[in-house]
């Protein structure tokens, strides 16, 4: 009999029990219009401005910084259509392995704004070249960097600090998509100098439809989205206030277990490494995602030695035996497009052989590892 595991928690996560009663309690009770200012108004306003504060607090940055969006997408589109139109950046140095909610808007400001776009170089696991990017901080135009801390595929790890710092003492700009590490990693923007971040709360466990980005006091970036005067003028709309007490209530219990749901992913994806190398001994994994220091706990992207005719039906088997993993980022599902980020790492060899992404969070246990190596050995009896 079939089971069902769901290891795809890197596009997107089951929400916690705890989020939806608080998200119900305000769907049911505190209805009013924010921008109102009868009582009713009010009170929506102020568990608007508690979440805002308490995700500051989180990040150790100001409430002001904190602007509530739809997700990462939209976030990353406010700050780098901004800063190419209203705070004058004339060139963006990003990599080739980026989400596509960067690749393709900074494509799009190329024919837009005729701006620069450098690429800095990689090596062969998708590390960041630091002496390249230095070198490309060099020339005199105003620059924006636009590098994940997490990368969502490989779950390769930026060292963000040496990054922002990197990027201060040349006097340029720094935005991080960080949707896969808010929530699953601490982050203190008083001693981080990154001026944009974005983050999204399905990343970790709350509800889709509502994200946030960081935006540092006196920055210069502007609004793209125009009408009200919601969010501080950034993003006109009236405000989803479940979505957002939503969001804070699952960033205070992600970083409240942060360190008890770490050590038991870490466990989990241990215990599966050990028994792919044990059931196929030419298995290997993709970037960094085999080394724990340089990559997050919550990925492993995996290079299954199969041959070809059973490589190109494993995906769907696995669906079929209720295995949820995916080829790559959610957002290429349906497409027949391969990862444009193995396109970049891996040889000819490798990109023949069926790369399989499976991502984990603290619902995820050892017995359903157990089920998913029972499916994966079946490839190799059949």
């Amino acid at each position: 009999m079939n089971q069902h595991v769901y290891f795809d928690n890197a596009a997107t996560t089951p929400i916690r029990e705890e989020v939806l009663q608080r998200m119900l309690s305000v769907m049911k009770d505190t209805y009013g219009n924010a921008s109102s200012s009868h009582s009713f108004g009010r009170s929506s306003k102020s568990l608007i401005e508690t979440s805002r504060k308490t995700i500051a607090s989180l990040l150790n940055c100001s409430a002001s910084e904190i602007i509530f969006t739809s997700g990462g997408t939209e976030a990353n589109n406010l700050i780098l259509r901004s800063a190419v139109r209203d705070l004058g950046v004339a060139e963006i140095i990003t990599s080739k392995i980026e989400h596509h909610a960067v690749l393709h808007v900074v494509e799009a400001l190329a024919k837009e704004y005729q701006i620069v776009v450098s690429y800095v170089h990689l090596d062969s696991k998708g590390n960041v070249d630091f002496e390249h990017l230095e070198s490309l901080l060099q020339s005199p135009t105003k620059k924006l960097v636009s590098l994940m801390h997490i990368n969502n595929e490989i779950g390769n790890k930026l060292d963000i600090q040496k990054t922002a710092d990197l990027c201060k003492a040349n006097n340029s700009l720094f935005h991080s998509d960080t949707v896969q590490s808010i929530g699953h990693y601490s982050m203190d923007l008083q001693k981080t100098p990154i001026d944009f971040l974005t983050a999204s709360a399905h990343k970790f466990h709350g509800p889709k439809g509502i994200g946030f980005v960081f935006v540092r006091k006196n920055s210069g970036l502007k609004a793209s989205i125009f009408g009200g005067e919601q969010e501080r003028g950034f993003r006109a709309g009236t405000e989803a206030i479940h979505n957002i007490v939503g969001m804070e209530e699952a960033l205070k219990i992600s970083y409240a277990n942060l360190n008890t749901e770490r050590s038991h992913i870490e466990g989990i994806k241990a215990y599966f490494m050990d028994a792919l190398k044990d059931t196929f001994r030419k298995v290997s994994f993709n970037g960094n995602c085999s080394d724990f220091e340089n990559s997050t706990y919550t990925l492993l992207n995996v290079c299954l030695p199969l041959p070809q005719q059973k490589a190109s039906l494993m995906q769907f088997q696995l669906d079929l035996k209720g295995i949820a993993s995916s080829r790559g980022s959610a957002c290429q599902s349906g497409s027949n497009q391969n990862s444009h980020v193995l396109a970049e790492i891996l040889d000819d060899e490798h990109l023949q052989l069926p790369s399989v992404r499976f991502s984990f969070s603290s619902f995820n246990t050892k017995s359903e590892v157990d089920y998913v190596m029972q499916v994966l050995t079946s490839f190799i009896e059949n």
